[in-house]
């Protein structure tokens, strides 16, 4: 909310990540992934498209601006308004000086507050119905030998990585698919969760899965930052993790090294559970 206020506040201007920072997320050591993910949010709350947007565009290397046509809301519903009696005394009328001291900036500010709490509180109500009629059908008994790769999330400036990002999220699937006696949800599982606010637990559950993996894009100049993490999901504990830098070229090579171990720490943790007897999960 900060976030569209902030850019309510100077719209039609291009205002930079380090405004934004400076602003929104005072007095608070943040990166700037967090402006990311909260522009990211924020147009998934109003049904923005990035590549074609009616509310918050990106300008590449300088930052964000909001499109939408801002204007202060006219009174022509009540037309009493404008005509408000001057008092026989003389004296100012306490009721029009007040109106008059209104910055016509709060009230604009006012009605988009209003229209993201109306648009959230749409989203979440048909999200959450869809996420309670869906996850229900496919709970299935928990395996040890199962995993869930989550959609990795393009965290780069303007989200221009979103393809690849979905790409190794479908390329980690297959590879962990053709591991004998691992159990791995499909794709169209696993993008089902896309952009949706469930917890960890929630999506194992839902898909029957001992173990989840996800991820993020990050690219800086011709480098691409691929980051990895493998979660237990009963716990919540992160049992591996892997951050990789390499140039774009050298993506296939980050799919090959995270798929492989993946698999043997998988496979670790299965001789240990074996060794000590420890019983499946349930």
């Amino acid at each position: 909310m900060r976030l569209l206020l902030c850019l309510a506040d100077r719209a039609g201007d291009v205002v930079s990540i380090d405004d934004l920072l400076d602003q929104v997320w005072s007095g608070v050591a943040v990166s700037p992934d967090s402006v990311y993910q909260a522009v990211a949010s924020l147009r998934r709350s109003l049904g923005d498209d990035p590549r074609q947007p009616t509310y918050i565009a990106t300008a590449p290397r300088l930052g964000y601006r909001l499109v939408a046509a801002v204007a202060p809301c006219a009174n022509q519903d009540h037309p009493q308004i404008q005509d408000d009696p001057v008092p026989e005394s003389g004296l100012p009328n306490p009721v029009t000086e007040t109106r008059a001291r209104i910055n016509p900036r709060y009230v604009v500010i006012a009605a988009m507050v209003l229209l993201v709490f109306v648009v959230g509180t749409g989203v979440f109500l048909v999200y959450g119905r869809s996420m309670h009629r869906a996850a229900v059908p496919v709970i299935v008994p928990q395996s040890q030998e199962s995993i869930a790769v989550l959609p990795f999330l393009d965290l780069t400036e303007g989200m221009k990585e979103e393809e690849f990002a979905d790409g190794m999220t479908e390329e980690l699937i297959d590879r962990l698919s053709k591991i004998p006696d691992l159990r791995v949800p499909s794709p169209t599982s696993s993008f089902y969760f896309k952009g949706k606010q469930v917890s960890i637990p929630e999506i194992a559950k839902a898909l029957g899965v001992a173990y989840v993996l996800d991820g993020s894009v990050r690219k800086s100049g011709s480098r691409l930052r691929i980051a990895a993490r493998l979660i237990r999901a009963d716990s919540g504990y992160v049992i591996w993790s892997e951050t990789y830098d390499r140039p774009s070229g050298d993506a296939l090579m980050v799919q090959d090294d995270i798929a492989g171990k993946v698999a043997k720490t998988l496979s670790r943790l299965s001789s240990v559970r074996r060794a000590t007897d420890i019983p499946p999960h349930r």
